[in-house]
Order: C-alpha cells, then sequence, then structure tokens
C-alpha cells in the first residue's frame, strides 16, 4: 500500500512547491540534474569496471587496511559510495572476496565519501562551476556517441561531471534567490532536539534521492547562502550519513545471504557513526573549530567546516569500529546464517554481478567448481568407492579390492538435488551475462558450459555403469569382476588426478597427469 501512495504524494508535494515558488523550481531542477549527472558518472565508471577495478579489489583486500585503503581511494576517484558499495557486495556474492574484506572497503568508501563534501565547499561554492559545465556536457556528449567502450566510458564521466556542476550551479543560484523572499532560519531548532530532527530529515532526503552526495549539496548550498544554522546542517549531514546505507541494501536484495550481511554490516557502521557524532556533537563542533584554525579556515565559512565535521565524525567511527571488525562479522553471521538447504542452489551466480563481465565470468568459474564438487561424490559413490579413499595417498587397486561391495546409491536423486538444478541456473546465468561480454569473455564463458556439460554426462555414464556394477562385481565369472575393477581403478585415478588439479588449478604436473592417464583409457578403450 505504502510503494503505491508513496510515489504519487512526492508528486503531488513537487507539484505543489513548483506552483507556490519559482526558487523552489530552480532548487528542485537542480537536484534532479545533480543526480542525472551522477547516473552518466556511474555509467562511465562501469565501463572501467571490466577488468582493471576487479582485479584491483582482488589485489587488495588480502587485509582489513588494505580493504580500507582500497575503499577510500576507489570512492574518492569515483565520487559514488554507492557504487563502490554495490561493486563491492557483488564482489563478495562470487566468493571473491571475504567478508572481512567487504566490511573493510565499506569502512573506507565512508571515509572516501567526506572528499566529495570537500570539493563541493571549497570549489563548488568558490568558483563559477556553471562555465566548466558547459565544455564538459559538449565533449562527453560527443565522446559518448563513439564506438570505443572506453572513449565512451570517458564520454559518461565527463558529461556526468557536466551536469554534476550544472546541478550545483542551479542549486546555488536557487538558495540565494530563495532568501530574498523566505528566511529558513526561521524554522532553525537549537540543542538535541534540533540535531535529531535534522538527522531524520537528513535520512529521509537521502532515502528519497538515493544519494548522500546529493544531500550533502543540498546542505551546503542552503548553508553557504545562510539558509539553514550551521548546526542544523551538521545534523543534516549525518542523517545522510545513515540514508546512503539503503543503496546498499537495496543492492543486497539481489544478491545472496553474503550480500546481505554487508549491506547489514554497513547500516549498523553507520548508525553507530551517526549515535556518536550526535552524542558528541558539541565536543566535535569544538574540535573542528580547532581543526580549521589550525588548517587556515576562517571562521565564518560553515560550508567548509561542515566538511571538516564530515570527515571527523568518520574516521572516529573508523577508530572505533575497525578494532570490532571480526566480531561484527561473526555477528553478522550468526544473526543471518546460511539456508539449510534440501536441493542444492547456487552459491556465486546473482544478478549483482551480471553486468561486470569478468566478475560474471569469475563466479560461474566458482559456480562449476561447485558443481563439480558435487558430481564428484556423485561419481565416487556411483563407482562404490568413498571420496576419502580417492583423496588419500592410498593405492588405488587396494582401495578397489577393499570395496568390493556396491554401495546403495539412486544416482536419479541424487542428480536432480545436487546437480540439475545447478546446472541450469549456470545455463541461465551464462545466457544473460553473455549480453554484456566482449568475443574473447564469451569464448571462456563457452568453455565453462561446455565443461559443466561434460560433467552432466558423466553422472548419466556413471549412472549406467553403477547398473552393470551391481550385477557384474559380484558375479561368479572372475575376469568379468577383474575388468569391472580394472575400470574402477582407472576412473578412481582420474578422480584422483581432477581433485590435484582442482586444488592447485597453476601447478602443471596435475595437468600433465591428467593427459597422460587421458592417452591411457584411448588406448585401452
Amino acid at each position: 500500500m505504502m510503494k503505491k501512495i508513496f510515489l504519487p504524494t512526492i508528486l503531488l508535494v513537487l507539484a505543489y512547491g513548483f506552483w507556490i515558488s519559482p526558487n523552489f523550481k530552480e532548487i528542485s531542477a537542480g537536484v534532479a540534474v545533480f543526480l542525472f549527472g551522477m547516473l552518466f558518472l556511474e555509467e562511465g565508471f562501469k565501463a572501467f569496471t571490466g577488468g582493471l577495478l576487479e582485479r584491483l579489489l582482488r589485489r587488495t583486500t588480502d587485509n582489513i587496511w588494505k580493504s580500507l585503503s582500497f575503499g577510500v581511494v576507489s570512492t574518492t576517484l569515483m565520487q559514488s559510495s554507492s557504487l563502490v558499495s554495490v561493486i563491492t557486495i557483488s564482489f563478495l556474492g562470487a566468493g571473491l572476496i571475504t567478508l572481512a574484506a567487504g566490511v573493510g572497503i565499506i569502512f573506507g568508501a565512508n571515509l572516501g565519501t567526506t572528499t566529495g563534501a570537500w570539493l563541493i565547499a571549497g570549489f563548488g561554492m568558490k568558483v563559477k562551476i556553471s562555465a566548466y559545465a558547459m565544455p564538459m556536457l559538449v565533449f562527453g556528449i560527443i565522446l559518448v556517441f563513439q564506438q570505443s567502450k572506453s572513449l565512451k566510458g570517458v564520454g559518461y564521466i565527463l558529461a556526468g561531471l557536466g551536469f554534476l556542476f550544472l546541478g550545483i550551479h542551479y542549486m546555488k543560484e536557487g538558495f540565494e534567490a530563495f532568501k530574498d523572499t523566505i528566511d529558513l532560519t526561521k524554522f532553525a531548532v537549537d540543542g538535541y532536539s534540533g540535531v535529531l530532527l535534522f538527522t531524520l530529515i537528513g535520512v529521509f532526503a537521502t532515502v528519497i534521492m538515493q544519494s548522500s552526495h546529493a544531500t550533502l549539496v543540498i546542505i551546503i548550498t542552503a548553508l553557504a547562502a545562510g539558509q539553514i544554522t550551521y548546526e542544523n546542517g551538521l545534523g543534516l549531514a549525518i542523517g545522510a550519513n545513515i540514508g546512503t546505507t539503503i543503496t546498499a541494501i537495496l543492492g543486497s536484495l539481489s544478491s545472496n545471504v553474503m550480500g546481505k550481511r554487508l549491506a547489514g554490516a554497513h547500516l549498523i557502521f553507520n548508525c553507530i557513526t551517526a549515535i556518536i557524532a550526535i552524542a558528541l556533537i558539541y565536543q566535535l563542533m569544538a574540535g573542528v573549530d580547532v581543526i580549521a584554525g589550525a588548517i587556515g579556515i576562517a571562521a565564518d565559512d560553515w560550508t567548509m567546516k561542515l566538511a571538516v565535521f564530515h570527515s571527523v565524525f568518520n574516521t572516529i567511527g573508523i577508530a572505533v569500529m575497525m578494532p570490532f571488525t571480526n566480531q561484527l562479522v561473526n555477528f553478522l553471521m550468526r544473526i543471518m546464517p546460511d539456508k539449510k538447504l534440501t536441493r542444492a542452489e547456487p552459491k556465486y551466480l546473482n544478478d549483482s554481478v551480471i553486468e561486470l563481465p569478468d566478475t560474471a565470468i569469475e563466479a560461474v568459474r566458482k559456480e562449476t567448481l561447485h558443481l563439480y564438487d558435487n558430481a564428484f561424490a556423485i561419481i565416487a559413490h556411483g563407482l562404490s568407492l568413498h571420496r576419502h579413499d580417492i583423496l588419500s595417498e592410498k593405492d588405488m587397486e587396494e582401495v578397489v579390492k577393499s570395496e568390493s561391495k556396491v554401495m546403495p546409491i539412486d544416482i536419479d536423486e541424487e542428480y536432480n538435488k545436487n546437480v540439475k538444478g545447478l546446472y541450469s541456473a549456470i545455463v541461465n546465468f551464462i545466457s544473460r551475462a553473455n549480453v554484456h561480454m566482449t568475443p574473447a569473455q564469451s569464448d571462456e564463458l563457452f568453455r565453462l558450459r561446455a565443461a559443466g556439460r561434460d560433467i552432466v554426462e558423466a553422472i548419466k555414464d556413471t549412472k549406467h555403469m553403477h547398473k552393470n556394477l551391481k550385477q557384474y562385481i559380484v558375479s561368479d565369472n572372475e575376469d568379468i569382476r577383474a575388468e569391472y575393477n580394472s575400470i574402477r581403478v582407472q576412473l578412481g585415478d582420474v578422480l584422483r588426478r581432477l581433485a590435484e588439479a582442482r586444488n592447485e588449478p597453476d601447478d602443471p604436473t596435475s595437468i600433465l597427469s591428467l593427459d597422460a592417464i587421458k592417452l591411457e583409457m584411448e588406448e585401452n578403450d
């Protein structure tokens, strides 16, 4: 019900605002243009996530401090903590990074997003940025229409920055004109009640716009025009910090439980940081005055002091939460446990990675290994062999001799429960992911799909083998019994070498031994 009335209500409120105030119209248009610029900017950076960002993320997240640094740097460069959060959730869902690494990136992204406040307060409010917006838009749109993916990406980034600057300009002009007719400072609320009230307004505004940057721009432009008090502006900034978690939560809806855990970590971190900032608001304001004086910020430069405050309270939040990262991870795993499944479900395939080609390929590769692991058990038991014996260093002939009875297994049931759904999910995911792939990436997906098909065929062949084993492994004919045991030895060796290759994929010895067995089996066929 709420969803149905929410959008019409917002549209009616905006229409009423446009009717009673042309200045409100200009401010709203500025917000709309700014958000449109954010969409362009994110689209541009997505053009460069087809490898570079994924490789960088994998290499720089092996400890919490590297993860934190990655979050800071990537958010500073992209000026979008939302994009970094969604990409991180995608990587976590695909099993490419650990939950602890993801938490570190989210911590860093919160600090990195404060650079946006510095840029807006230091550059956007003191320079006529609309003069820079026009050339950026012209060059950007020209590049957007080029065939090259890289040029198109640069075009989106330039056009995005142009729209951002234009949006800031409209908001600044709107608030400047607004103060001649209405003084919003009359609605200021002092004390903790004011901080709490404006924190809630900041949360609501950020949830509506899906961008803490947009909220910060409104806060800073209103503050620069003297339309809100400094103290209330700080409350709005705290609220924007909480509201930005909604993007991560929405991004996690299409992810698996790991993605949902990370969104939970984002929410917990931002809420705890906000509680600390509200509780110590006046102490932090005094600290900001000291820092501002030390770095040459004027006592009445409220926009720059807000940027300092934004950085200070996020830094304090990181300092408080970092020592408890492992406890936070354990808590999230406890309240969001893995589902107990009666049928195998995909672990790594989710819609959040489908537009990131390299990540999607890695997710399919890991899911194919998951398929292999499930099939390995079925094939081993179909040959009346135990997995632990195959994975041991025992002589395979001795293993086969010790297992002279046929293991009871319903291969059809095991296939339907542990393989069929997984294989179907892999095929379906590959079909959808192919849309975003280059020819080389499509070839890689084709090879993975072929590997999955071979695994399924191996299970079907094992079914026929198991049927014959039940009859001939206990046969009175010693020659037939010996022949089938010889086949079991050969296949047991193949499974052993496959397991070695699976555990050490970069070891050339494992691959060579598989080739040797393949030749031997072809000779004996």
